[in-house]
Protein backbone atom coordinates (compact mmCIF):
# COMPACT_ATOMS: atom_id res chain seq x y z
CA UNK A 1 0.00 0.00 0.00
CA UNK A 2 1.40 3.43 -0.97
CA UNK A 3 2.08 5.80 1.90
CA UNK A 4 0.66 9.06 0.52
CA UNK A 5 2.35 11.22 3.15
CA UNK A 6 5.77 9.79 2.29
CA UNK A 7 5.18 10.33 -1.41
CA UNK A 8 4.17 13.93 -0.83
CA UNK A 9 7.18 14.51 1.41
CA UNK A 10 9.55 13.07 -1.20
CA UNK A 11 7.92 15.26 -3.85
CA UNK A 12 8.56 18.36 -1.74
CA UNK A 13 12.16 17.33 -1.05
CA UNK A 14 12.91 16.62 -4.71
CA UNK A 15 11.29 19.90 -5.74
CA UNK A 16 13.43 21.84 -3.26
CA UNK A 17 16.60 20.16 -4.52
CA UNK A 18 15.72 21.05 -8.11
CA UNK A 19 15.70 24.74 -7.24
CA UNK A 20 19.12 26.09 -8.19
CA UNK A 21 20.61 28.98 -6.24
CA UNK A 22 22.07 31.92 -8.15
CA UNK A 23 23.74 35.12 -7.13
CA UNK A 24 22.34 37.89 -9.32
CA UNK A 25 23.76 41.19 -10.57
CA UNK A 26 21.09 42.79 -12.75
CA UNK A 27 21.77 46.29 -14.12
CA UNK A 28 19.13 48.43 -15.82
CA UNK A 29 20.94 47.75 -19.07
CA UNK A 30 23.98 45.82 -20.28
CA UNK A 31 24.79 48.71 -22.66
CA UNK A 32 24.82 52.34 -21.45
CA UNK A 33 25.01 55.23 -23.93
CA UNK A 34 23.78 58.15 -21.80
CA UNK A 35 24.56 59.92 -18.53
CA UNK A 36 21.31 59.02 -16.78
CA UNK A 37 21.31 57.21 -13.44
CA UNK A 38 21.63 53.45 -13.72
CA UNK A 39 20.52 51.00 -11.07
CA UNK A 40 21.83 47.51 -10.30
CA UNK A 41 20.05 44.84 -8.26
CA UNK A 42 22.15 42.51 -6.08
CA UNK A 43 20.25 39.39 -5.03
CA UNK A 44 20.43 35.72 -4.08
CA UNK A 45 17.45 33.87 -5.56
CA UNK A 46 16.03 30.98 -7.53
CA UNK A 47 15.84 32.91 -10.81
CA UNK A 48 13.21 30.93 -12.68
CA UNK A 49 10.84 30.36 -9.75
CA UNK A 50 11.41 33.91 -8.49
CA UNK A 51 11.77 32.78 -4.88
CA UNK A 52 14.18 34.88 -2.86
CA UNK A 53 16.70 34.01 -0.16
CA UNK A 54 18.21 36.15 2.52
CA UNK A 55 21.39 37.91 1.40
CA UNK A 56 23.62 39.43 4.07
CA UNK A 57 25.77 42.39 3.12
CA UNK A 58 28.41 41.00 0.73
CA UNK A 59 32.09 40.69 1.56
CA UNK A 60 32.93 42.61 -1.62
CA UNK A 61 31.18 44.49 -4.39
CA UNK A 62 32.74 46.57 -7.13
CA UNK A 63 34.08 46.44 -10.64
CA UNK A 64 37.22 45.89 -12.68
CA UNK A 65 38.09 48.42 -15.38
CA UNK A 66 41.31 48.53 -17.40
CA UNK A 67 42.92 46.09 -14.98
CA UNK A 68 42.07 48.12 -11.88
CA UNK A 69 39.75 46.97 -9.11
CA UNK A 70 37.30 49.48 -7.62
CA UNK A 71 35.59 48.72 -4.30
CA UNK A 72 31.99 49.94 -4.04
CA UNK A 73 30.77 48.05 -0.98
CA UNK A 74 30.09 51.25 0.94
CA UNK A 75 27.88 52.49 -1.91
CA UNK A 76 25.25 49.75 -1.86
CA UNK A 77 21.91 50.16 -0.09
CA UNK A 78 19.63 47.63 1.53
CA UNK A 79 16.35 46.79 -0.20
CA UNK A 80 13.76 44.26 0.96
CA UNK A 81 11.83 42.30 -1.67
CA UNK A 82 9.10 39.86 -0.64
CA UNK A 83 10.42 40.09 2.91
CA UNK A 84 13.98 39.12 1.98
CA UNK A 85 17.16 41.16 2.13
CA UNK A 86 18.59 42.30 -1.22
CA UNK A 87 20.87 45.20 -2.19
CA UNK A 88 21.07 47.83 -4.87
CA UNK A 89 23.63 50.19 -6.36
CA UNK A 90 23.01 53.41 -8.29
CA UNK A 91 25.52 55.33 -10.40
CA UNK A 92 26.09 57.70 -13.31
CA UNK A 93 28.83 56.71 -15.74
CA UNK A 94 31.50 59.24 -16.68
CA UNK A 95 34.21 57.08 -18.20
CA UNK A 96 34.08 54.90 -21.29
CA UNK A 97 34.84 51.23 -20.76
CA UNK A 98 33.59 47.72 -20.18
CA UNK A 99 32.86 47.55 -16.46
CA UNK A 100 33.22 44.02 -15.06
CA UNK A 101 30.97 44.17 -12.00
CA UNK A 102 31.33 41.50 -9.35
CA UNK A 103 29.91 40.54 -5.98
CA UNK A 104 31.52 38.13 -3.52
CA UNK A 105 28.86 37.22 -0.93
CA UNK A 106 29.15 35.87 2.57
CA UNK A 107 28.71 32.08 2.38
CA UNK A 108 25.09 30.95 2.74
CA UNK A 109 24.37 27.74 4.64
CA UNK A 110 21.93 25.40 2.91
CA UNK A 111 20.69 22.84 5.49
CA UNK A 112 19.01 20.59 2.90
CA UNK A 113 22.32 20.13 1.08
CA UNK A 114 24.61 20.17 4.12
CA UNK A 115 26.97 22.77 2.69
CA UNK A 116 27.76 26.45 2.40
CA UNK A 117 27.18 28.25 -0.89
CA UNK A 118 29.41 31.09 -2.08
CA UNK A 119 28.59 32.26 -5.59
CA UNK A 120 31.00 34.88 -6.95
CA UNK A 121 28.91 36.68 -9.54
CA UNK A 122 29.82 38.89 -12.50
CA UNK A 123 27.94 41.08 -14.99
CA UNK A 124 29.61 43.19 -17.66
CA UNK A 125 28.28 46.62 -18.63
CA UNK A 126 29.50 48.31 -21.79
CA UNK A 127 29.61 52.11 -21.39
CA UNK A 128 29.64 54.42 -24.42
CA UNK A 129 30.43 51.65 -26.90
CA UNK A 130 33.83 50.77 -25.51
CA UNK A 131 33.67 47.32 -27.05
CA UNK A 132 36.80 45.96 -25.39
CA UNK A 133 37.92 44.60 -22.03
CA UNK A 134 34.95 42.26 -21.64
CA UNK A 135 37.17 39.16 -21.91
CA UNK A 136 39.64 40.17 -19.20
CA UNK A 137 40.47 37.76 -16.39
CA UNK A 138 39.93 39.39 -13.01
CA UNK A 139 41.73 37.02 -10.65
CA UNK A 140 38.60 36.25 -8.66
CA UNK A 141 38.82 32.84 -6.96
CA UNK A 142 36.20 31.45 -9.34
CA UNK A 143 34.97 33.06 -12.54
CA UNK A 144 33.60 32.49 -16.00
CA UNK A 145 35.58 34.43 -18.60
CA UNK A 146 33.39 35.02 -21.67
CA UNK A 147 34.48 33.92 -25.11
CA UNK A 148 31.36 35.50 -26.64
CA UNK A 149 30.93 39.26 -26.16
CA UNK A 150 28.57 39.24 -23.15
CA UNK A 151 26.32 42.14 -24.17
CA UNK A 152 24.24 43.20 -27.18
CA UNK A 153 23.19 39.59 -27.73
CA UNK A 154 20.11 38.37 -29.59
CA UNK A 155 17.95 35.50 -28.40
CA UNK A 156 19.21 32.42 -30.17
CA UNK A 157 22.85 33.53 -29.92
CA UNK A 158 25.33 31.08 -28.45
CA UNK A 159 27.13 32.16 -25.30
CA UNK A 160 30.54 30.59 -24.71
CA UNK A 161 32.81 30.90 -21.70
CA UNK A 162 35.77 29.37 -19.91
CA UNK A 163 35.53 28.27 -16.26
CA UNK A 164 38.44 29.24 -13.99
CA UNK A 165 39.24 28.33 -10.40
CA UNK A 166 42.23 29.96 -8.70
CA UNK A 167 43.46 31.10 -12.09
CA UNK A 168 43.36 27.68 -13.75
CA UNK A 169 40.80 26.24 -16.15
CA UNK A 170 38.36 23.66 -14.75
CA UNK A 171 38.06 20.66 -17.07
CA UNK A 172 34.57 19.19 -17.47
CA UNK A 173 33.01 21.70 -15.06
CA UNK A 174 29.24 21.40 -14.68
CA UNK A 175 27.43 24.62 -15.57
CA UNK A 176 23.86 25.31 -14.47
CA UNK A 177 21.84 27.78 -16.54
CA UNK A 178 18.64 29.58 -15.63
CA UNK A 179 16.40 32.24 -17.06
CA UNK A 180 15.56 35.23 -14.85
CA UNK A 181 11.81 34.84 -15.05
CA UNK A 182 10.91 38.20 -13.50
CA UNK A 183 8.84 39.80 -16.27
CA UNK A 184 7.58 37.14 -18.70
CA UNK A 185 6.39 34.64 -16.05
CA UNK A 186 7.20 31.77 -18.40
CA UNK A 187 6.03 28.31 -17.26
CA UNK A 188 8.37 25.35 -17.68
CA UNK A 189 6.95 22.16 -19.24
CA UNK A 190 8.60 20.06 -16.47
CA UNK A 191 10.76 20.73 -13.41
CA UNK A 192 13.80 19.54 -15.33
CA UNK A 193 13.33 22.39 -17.81
CA UNK A 194 13.86 24.99 -15.08
CA UNK A 195 17.61 24.52 -14.73
CA UNK A 196 19.51 23.68 -17.90
CA UNK A 197 22.86 21.88 -17.49
CA UNK A 198 25.88 21.69 -19.78
CA UNK A 199 29.40 20.35 -19.25
CA UNK A 200 32.58 22.17 -20.13
CA UNK A 201 35.16 20.38 -22.23
CA UNK A 202 38.68 19.42 -21.13
CA UNK A 203 39.74 23.06 -21.55
CA UNK A 204 36.96 24.39 -19.32
CA UNK A 205 35.01 25.77 -22.29
CA UNK A 206 31.21 25.50 -22.54
CA UNK A 207 28.53 26.70 -24.98
CA UNK A 208 24.79 27.38 -24.71
CA UNK A 209 22.23 28.87 -27.11
CA UNK A 210 19.76 31.14 -25.30
CA UNK A 211 16.26 30.64 -26.75
CA UNK A 212 14.42 33.58 -25.19
CA UNK A 213 15.03 37.29 -24.67
CA UNK A 214 15.91 38.42 -21.15
CA UNK A 215 18.60 37.78 -18.56
CA UNK A 216 20.38 34.41 -18.41
CA UNK A 217 22.56 33.19 -15.55
CA UNK A 218 25.43 30.71 -15.91
CA UNK A 219 26.79 29.08 -12.74
CA UNK A 220 29.82 26.79 -12.86
CA UNK A 221 29.81 24.79 -9.62
CA UNK A 222 33.13 23.94 -7.99
CA UNK A 223 33.96 22.27 -4.68
CA UNK A 224 36.12 24.77 -2.83
CA UNK A 225 39.37 23.83 -1.08
CA UNK A 226 38.16 25.14 2.29
CA UNK A 227 35.49 24.15 4.81
CA UNK A 228 33.44 26.28 7.20
CA UNK A 229 32.73 25.28 10.76
CA UNK A 230 29.15 25.45 12.03
CA UNK A 231 27.90 23.96 15.30
CA UNK A 232 31.30 22.30 15.82
CA UNK A 233 31.11 20.56 12.45
CA UNK A 234 33.06 21.28 9.26
CA UNK A 235 30.93 21.75 6.15
CA UNK A 236 32.05 21.85 2.50
CA UNK A 237 31.72 25.00 0.41
CA UNK A 238 30.14 25.07 -3.02
CA UNK A 239 31.96 27.80 -4.91
CA UNK A 240 30.05 29.11 -7.88
CA UNK A 241 31.49 31.05 -10.79
CA UNK A 242 28.44 32.98 -12.02
CA UNK A 243 27.94 35.34 -14.94
CA UNK A 244 24.78 37.04 -16.24
CA UNK A 245 24.10 38.08 -19.83
CA UNK A 246 21.08 39.65 -21.52
CA UNK A 247 19.50 38.74 -24.86
CA UNK A 248 17.18 40.81 -27.06
CA UNK A 249 14.53 39.88 -29.60
CA UNK A 250 15.51 40.72 -33.16
CA UNK A 251 12.67 42.84 -34.55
Amino acid sequence: MINVKKVLLMTVLVSSVLQAHFGVLKPDSDVVTNSKKQNMQIMFIHPFEQTYMQMDKPKEFGYFLDGKKVNLLSKIKSKRIKGFQTWEYTTKYKNIGDYIYFVDPKPYFEPSEGKFIRHITKTIVDVHNAGEGWDAKTGLKAEIVPLSRPYSLYSGNIFSGTVYYKGKVVPYAEVEIEYLNDTSHFEAPTDNHITQVVKADKNGVFHYAMPKSGWWGFAALIEDDVTIKKDNKDYPVELGAVIWVKTYEMK
